[in-house]
């Protein structure tokens, strides 16, 4: 499999790092970030969150634009596994209409349900109006994966691909993983927005991000999962490569800039 890394999105400093996997017969995305359509109406896509995200929206960061600068075809995108439904990581669904999208249960029902206040607002059903293919997996069961529980593999996808549950950020947040070949490389999403917060010796979350966090839908699940994140860099950061969704410095070095 070759892997590609996008910045499907810039906002204030930010990247919306999305992954695009060549497997042997067709396209994965992992997340989408914007897409056209939240460049051309991001009233209507992104809501009162234009403001708060600082985005600033090209049609030429959207992952159907590069998969087509890559010499790809994006009708082969038969797969899209999401992290979360915020509108920075799905606003490009409706670029792939007919690829099967993957998303936890908990954050599925999160999303079209809406329980709480907060929920209404980070979600916005604009993004997902033109009824995808949804492949809604659960989170029980499955297998141990580096001391994280109930990771699976996804229907239709290679055994190489993995979904582990992070919850935290949302309900059913969810992390990537994926066995390269020559180690493992994780998208943890927004399980945490700046390296240095899982920094196995010495972590530290700036100020800023601290108070963000707050924001966490689940917050002690969210902590306990950054915590296995550090325990994961120190026991087998030999292993395993962790990326996330925002952080500009891990994108530029995971994508060779």
């Amino acid at each position: 499999m070759r892997i590609h890394h996008l910045n499907c999105g810039t906002m204030r400093g930010l990247v919306d790092h999305c992954l695009l996997i060549e497997t042997q017969n067709e396209l994965v995305l992992v997340d989408t970030g914007f897409g056209v359509e939240t460049v051309r109406n991001p009233g209507k896509m992104l809501g009162p969150t234009r403001f708060t995200l600082g985005a600033k929206l090209a049609e030429s960061e959207t992952a159907i634009r590069q998969i087509q600068a890559l010499g790809h075809d994006p009708r082969d995108v038969r797969h899209i596994i999401l992290t979360h439904l915020d509108v920075d990581h799905c606003g490009g669904l409706s670029d792939f209409p007919e690829a099967t999208v993957h998303v936890h249960g908990p954050e599925f029902r999160a999303a079209t349900a809406t329980p709480t206040f907060s929920e209404k607002l980070r979600y916005r059903a604009a993004n997902w109006s033109h009824g995808p293919k949804w492949m809604v997996n659960e989170v029980e069961g499955g297998e141990d994966w580096f001391g994280f529980r109930a990771v699976r593999g996804l229907e239709g996808l290679p055994p190489e691909i993995l979904v582990v549950p992070l919850a935290g950020h949302t309900r059913g947040h969810a992390g990537v993983a994926i066995d390269t070949g020559a180690g493992w490389l994780l998208h943890a999403g927004d399980s945490y927005f700046v390296e240095s917060s899982i920094h196995p010796e010495t972590p530290v979350t700036p100020f800023f991000w601290k108070m963000y966090e707050t924001g966490s839908v689940l917050g002690e699940a969210y902590r306990e999962n950054q915590k296995r994140l550090r325990e994961l860099q120190r026991l087998h950061g030999h292993q395993v490569t962790i990326i996330n969704s925002h952080d500009a410095v891990v994108f530029a070095r995971a994508a060779g800039l």
